[in-house]
């Protein structure tokens, strides 16, 4: 087989797979045997002459060559999702207005760019209008009305009695440590064993909170040495040997610069996924306008969990 031969089935297989971490779960999310999810991945593989995945004793991760092929299934996906749309329902290209969405700085990065370039494809007469703010404040404007919908981290809301949350992506959450420090020799880590290091903590989209509470929840003291707003700083620091990081699996970027510095491990324990998602105020009628927009985000998602091949 070759990558000329690539089928879309594989295509979702394998985010289904580097999304849920293993195959078992992914099988179960596609509702077929595990058989067949392994045998894709297996082809897969072959056909690109590439290792994606590191297989271990308590499942999978990404090798970098994975992670550069997942953003891109991820976008033949949308945009196989895009033109089936634009076959079945042409009503979308005529719709026009004013879209207002709100962002925090850190989703901006990673789920913007492709989400609005397909839906400006889809409503090209729509004006967008984008309001970075945090996460607090973004709830604030979406309960007064004032955005029709934002994407960001949607399991830690400050207000979720009074919104709706649409989870896109769920992203485990993983040890970054320098490729030469002392735990990097183990496929997989406790927080015990990370709690007798120092801490670089993300202050961000409150994924802080979130570790926060799992730290408390296992009764374990941490020593943090620097909270920061720049991953960035986080990735330099992490790589430079100076601490560890306990970060959603979303964040890690193993083209990057720092990528020869900074290794990623999973977690032993259970730790809640940082979810990604649309959030919009509760009893509000969405205009045709934002209820494309989240349909256009939904396509994607729906596309993993169909059966068959393509």
């Amino acid at each position: 087989m070759n990558p000329r031969h690539l089928t879309l089935r594989q295509f979702r297989y394998f985010i289904a797979v580097a999304e849920s971490g293993s195959v078992a779960a992914a099988s179960r999310m596609l509702a077929i045997a595990q058989s067949a999810v392994t045998k894709a991945m297996q082809e897969l593989e072959d056909a690109l002459g590439t290792r994606l995945f590191e297989r271990t004793s308590k499942g999978i991760v990404l090798t970098p060559q994975g992670h550069r092929f997942l953003v891109g299934a991820r976008r033949v996906i949308g945009a196989v999702a895009d033109a089936t749309r634009l076959q079945g329902d042409e009503a979308a290209e005529t719709l026009s207005g004013v879209l207002s969405i709100g962002v925090t700085s850190l989703v901006a990065g990673y789920y913007l760019s492709e989400l609005l370039r397909r839906f400006r494809r889809n409503c090209p007469a729509v004006e967008v209008f984008i309001t970075e703010e945090s996460p607090r404040f973004l709830e604030h404007l979406l309960i007064n009305g004032e955005l029709d919908c934002a994407i960001m981290v949607s399991n830690v809301l400050g207000e979720p009695q009074a919104l709706v949350t649409e989870t896109l992506t769920r992203s485990p959450n993983r040890v970054w440590l320098a490729s030469n420090h002392a735990l990097a020799g183990r496929d997989e880590l406790t927080l015990a064993e990370c709690a007798q290091h120092d801490q670089i903590v993300l202050e961000a989209d409150r994924v802080d909170d979130l570790m926060r509470a799992v730290w408390a929840r296992h009764q374990l003291k941490t020593r943090t040495i620097l909270r920061t707003s720049s991953l960035e700083a986080v990735r330099s620091l992490v790589g430079a040997g100076i601490g560890l990081a306990v970060l959603p699996d979303f964040l890690y970027r193993p083209w990057t610069l720092d990528a020869e510095h900074v290794d990623v491990r999973r977690l032993r324990d259970d730790v809640p996924t940082v979810d990604v998602g649309l959030v919009w105020r509760r009893g509000s009628g969405l205009t045709p306008v934002a209820a494309e927009f989240i349909d256009v985000a939904r396509e994607p998602v729906a596309g993993r969990a169909r059966r068959g091949p393509a």
